[in-house]
């Protein structure tokens, strides 16, 4: 092939990792969703070393693991922000919530009076 050629199938594989991406960065926002309701930490250290074992295990080259890792390090950086934005956004909405009942009330009361 040549370099037209090649640079054709990298724009390819560019939109699958796109999309790879985005599926998993649907995946972390599900996550998010569950870790409100169970509590647990939006920062899990040992599933992230979970994720690196297997990245590793997986890696047939030719990128050398800790290059790989690297990349696997701020794909975590950007789903961990994500999951907390989803929690920000969670408790956001929430506290809209609480505020529009609250005003209700009030406005309920003052109605009565």
């Amino acid at each position: 092939m040549d370099i037209a050629a090649w640079r054709l199938k990298i724009d390819d594989l560019d939109r699958q990792i796109v999309e790879l991406i985005s599926e998993r960065a649907r995946a972390a926002q599900a996550i998010g969703r569950l870790k409100k309701t169970s509590t647990l930490p939006v920062y899990e250290p040992n599933r992230e070393a979970v994720i690196f074992e297997n990245v590793r295990a997986h890696n047939q080259g030719p990128l050398p693991d800790i290059e790989l890792t690297h990349i696997y390090e701020r794909l975590i950086d950007v789903m961990r922000a994500l999951q907390q934005e989803e929690l920000a956004s969670e408790r956001a909405k929430a506290a809209l919530e609480d505020t529009a009942s609250l005003k209700a009330r009030e406005e309920a009361q003052e109605g009565q009076q």
